[in-house]
């Protein structure tokens, strides 16, 4: 038996009134995925613990069946192993974000989703004004870096850009969690700050500015952490994988993991990628390994963006441009191949954040019986 997952990121919600109090899920015209669901098992599943944050880095890591409360060292070390830096012991690592902020509030967190391009020379250019032998940027892809701090103190209190749009951004900078913190905190703050007049004036920035685009005058740090000791997937249940995804975060996961990263062009982690290509990937890399992972992330960032209309659409393009293909390709194949549908975490368009809600799920195995369940949505799957 071989397994690939479809993981479909955020792709869970919440009922949302001007869709009669149905979900995206409900709305959505997926008939490849509903086949499926006829043909497995569903379910729910409480992805993430309540005692921690709700985030990509704990919820995949548990999809993986690892024990997160062991190993969980923040999403920034994970990205930073998919950016190919070297993370020492006792180095913190954290998620760097360019964000928009607008009249002293965060307006988004992903500054208009700059491009990859643009973002390299601020980054560049933060290096050469901020950086020294304890502070360093990395660059990583669009809005998302790395920042990493030699021998920096983890006794920290961050807040995700993402879970705050339209607060001032001074009430939720970093605090220290204990007094050994202090002086990593005000480091970590005094970057902020000191970017924002940096970056306001910033060839980039103004002209962005000037053709209508959000400016990207500020970094963002959260999400820290220290190297983390994982098994390899191999160690833990004997087997090979390979991940497929757009994000570092999956990447860097699946690095720590001892899975195989398969790069496709034209991935970009927004409804605009390369669903045809991340699907036939994951089918010509379920012949050389155990396990594929086919991590999709549009769906979580049109629930970021609170955009329902564009939500349906993405999960529509993963019905019709991965799932129908996996499944047809699947079929033909001498060998029996498991394949599980499942979101991370929920990202309701409502709050256009990360939820603790369990997530539905299919798996669908040719040795197990079905049940009864006809559709995949939240409600059928509960």
């Amino acid at each position: 038996m071989k397994y690939i997952i479809i993981l479909g990121d955020g792709m869970a919600d919440r009922p949302i009134q001007k869709l009669g109090n149905k979900t995206p899920l409900q709305i959505a015209n997926i008939p490849n995925i509903d086949k499926l669901t006829k043909l497995g098992r569903t379910g729910m599943f409480q992805s993430v613990p309540l005692d921690m944050p709700p985030g990509s880095e704990v919820a995949n890591l548990a999809v993986l069946g690892y024990d997160v409360h062991k190993v969980y060292e923040g999403r920034g070390v994970l990205e930073g192993a998919s950016m190919g830096v070297e993370i020492a012991e006792g180095d913190l690592a954290m998620r760097c974000n360019l964000i928009c902020i607008e009249d002293e509030k965060i307006k988004n967190h992903s500054a208009g989703h700059i491009s990859t391009k643009e973002s390299h020379i601020l980054i560049d250019f933060l290096n050469e004004k901020l950086s020294n032998d304890y502070v360093k940027f990395h660059k990583g892809i669009s809005f998302r870096h790395l920042l990493v701090v030699k021998n920096g103190n983890n006794d920290l209190q961050f807040t995700p850009p993402h879970d705050v749009p339209g607060t001032p951004f001074r009430d939720v900078m970093i605090k220290p969690t204990s007094k050994s913190g202090e002086n990593t905190c005000n480091l970590l703050n005094d970057l902020i700050l000191r970017s924002q007049d940096l970056l306001k004036d910033h060839p980039i920035n103004m002209k962005r500015f000037a053709e209508g685009k959000d400016p990207a005058n500020s970094v963002w740090f959260w999400s820290s952490g220290y190297k983390p000791s994982m098994k390899t997937l191999h160690e833990k249940f004997g087997i090979s994988g390979a991940v497929i995804s757009a994000v570092d975060i999956i990447k860097g996961l699946g690095i720590y993991a001892g899975m195989d990263v398969i790069e496709v062009v034209g991935a970009t982690g927004l409804t605009d990628t390369n669903y045809e290509g991340k699907a036939e990937a994951a089918v010509e890399a379920i012949k050389t390994h155990d396990l594929v992972y086919l991590h999709v992330e549009a769906t979580d960032e049109a629930g970021h963006a609170g955009d329902v209309e564009l939500k349906i659409r993405a999960l529509e393009y993963l019905d019709a441009r991965v799932v129908k293909y996996v499944m047809e390709e699947t079929s033909k194949m001498s060998e029996d191949i498991s394949i599980a549908v499942l979101p991370d975490h929920a990202t309701p368009c409502e709050v256009r954040t990360h939820t603790h809600d369990a997530v539905p799920f299919i798996i669908y195995n040719p040795k197990l019986e079905a049940d009864e369940v006809s559709e995949y949505n939240e409600e059928s799957c509960l």
